[in-house]
């Protein structure tokens, strides 16, 4: 008997301190071990966005622990989608993978007002990725 694969999902903007950080935070509060959860930064930050955790909490999700990692291409290579979020040419490419561009703003500089509304959008698409994935997310 065959064990079933868990999708892997790589979530990459800039700097890894806001947008990929909240979408994989949404990713493995809603899917669990249902799914495999990256995210990485092109040009990674020294900490997490304060705002982005500040807006994360409001969700009911702690993300003062993380920290961000590097893009590797290790990371690309052993994940089924990769979602980039501005980080332009930095991600690398290759062939077989799934990737989606999801256009956001960048909350970097920004205050937590600025970024709920990112945060909101990024859970909404993280619902309908799981929905592609066919992940019933967690209630």
């Amino acid at each position: 008997m065959s064990t079933p694969t868990v999708p892997s999902v790589l979530f990459v903007c800039v700097h890894n301190a806001g947008r990929s950080q909240m979408a994989a935070a949404f990713l493995t509060h809603l899917a669990g071990d249902r799914v495999e959860v990256r995210s990485a930064g092109s040009a990674p930050a020294d900490a997490v966005n304060p705002a982005v955790v500040d807006a994360m909490r409001e969700a009911g999700i702690d993300i003062a622990a993380e920290v961000p990692k590097v893009l590797t291409t290790e990371a690309v290579q052993s994940s089924d989608v990769v979602i980039t979020m501005g980080c332009g040419d930095a991600c690398p490419y290759f062939p077989g993978k799934r990737y989606l561009d999801w256009q956001l703003d960048d909350p970097a500089g920004q205050g937590v007002d600025a970024v709920r509304p990112i945060r909101d959008e990024i859970e909404q698409r993280v619902m309908g990725l799981l929905t592609e994935l066919g992940v019933e997310p967690r209630s």
